[in-house]
């Protein structure tokens, strides 16, 4: 166990306390260390720690795709006291330092977790400024299945359960999304980037119900699996974006992962401007959190397809968007 041996700490003796609990001093040199074990690791050409368990090792697979930073097991919070003496902390399973963001993955049933959300309350109770989130096996379950795998990913193909946003609805919707890019884009010329496949259907009415002059240009990635290490893009822009103010089109923004792993590569084209614009957002799952300047709808956290959007290549020619029936939710959108 590491120590910290800053004299007026009130840590009591280990860096994981000290990290969200001890003086700054403290907290500076929590970083010195986790930067000393880092490249230890390197040195030592390892890359994953022990993982506790399976779930744990496939999520970090997935954020290395995205190339999102994290620390396993970094810190510890006090849940419970005896007078001072704490009787009990609690150990996230992940720490995402470019969003300041904790994650506790569990893949218990949800009626045995009532102890582990108590913690978690307990937490933010102490500590409002700690940003936590617990992903549930379902959740989990639902990120593994947007790639193809875990249980859900060889599954049936559910069956159509309602419909969310009719055609009059989408239709009305992208014509004023058109409506407020023409506004915002008058004599700016901007480039529309829409990355393939899900959002052809939704480009395709929103550059109807623009009114500027633009230029369209599309690009596609790779999604995340176990042989591949990171995100590549299998078709790049025939467009110069450098000095142009580029708006990129997307479907779906879900975890945000694709999305702030685009907008970095976007970025280095050195564009005037970039912002984004989704026809749906489900924040409900989101893990990053990039601006959204232009939102169609907000979807609920339900697998939804239509309207470009798939299941496993299927239902994406569907006038509407609707969710597909499943089992108490455990499904996740294969196409973002």
């Amino acid at each position: 166990m590491d120590e910290c041996h800053h004299k007026s700490s009130p840590c009591r003796g280990t860096l994981k306390f000290a990290a969200k609990w001890g003086s700054l001093a403290c907290r500076a040199q929590v970083e010195v260390t986790r930067e000393r074990k880092r490249a230890i690791l390197l040195a030592l050409k390892v890359h994953d720690p022990l993982f506790a368990h399976p779930s744990e090792s496939e999520f970090a697979q997935i954020l290395d795709f995205y190339g999102i930073e994290w620390d396993y097991e970094p810190a510890s919070f006090p849940t419970e006291y005896d007078g001072e003496r704490v009787v009990e902390m609690f150990t996230p399973d992940f720490y995402l330092p470019q969003m300041d963001l904790y994650i506790e993955l569990t893949t218990l049933k949800q009626s045995l977790i009532t102890r582990k959300n108590r913690k978690l309350r307990r937490i933010r109770e102490l500590n409002p400024d700690i940003n936590i989130r617990l992903l549930y096996r379902r959740d989990f379950h639902r990120l593994m299945a947007k790639f193809g795998f875990g249980p859900l990913g060889a599954s049936e193909t559910p069956v159509l359960d309602r419909v969310l946003f009719g055609t009059g609805q989408i239709a009305i919707r992208v014509g004023e999304l058109g409506r407020e890019i023409s506004t915002d884009y008058d004599g700016k010329d901007p480039v529309l980037v829409g990355v393939l496949r899900g959002v052809f259907c939704f480009m395709a009415d929103l550059i109807r119900q623009t009114s500027v002059p633009m230029s369209v240009d599309f690009m596609s990635v790779s999604y995340y699996e176990h042989d591949e290490t990171t995100v590549k893009i299998t078709k790049e822009l025939d467009i110069d974006l450098e000095g142009r103010h580029v708006l990129m089109v997307e479907d779906i923004v879900d975890t945000g992962m694709t999305l702030n792993y685009l907008l970095e590569y976007l970025r280095s084209k050195n564009p005037a401007s970039l912002e984004v614009c989704t026809l749906l957002d489900k924040k409900a799952r989101r893990l990053t959190d990039p601006e959204l300047k232009y939102v169609g709808f907000e979807a609920p956290d339900e697998f939804v397809v239509g309207y470009g959007l798939d299941y496993i290549e299927e239902y994406r020619n569907l006038p509407f968007i609707g969710s597909l029936r499943v089992d108490a939710g455990d499904a996740a959108n294969k196409a973002k």
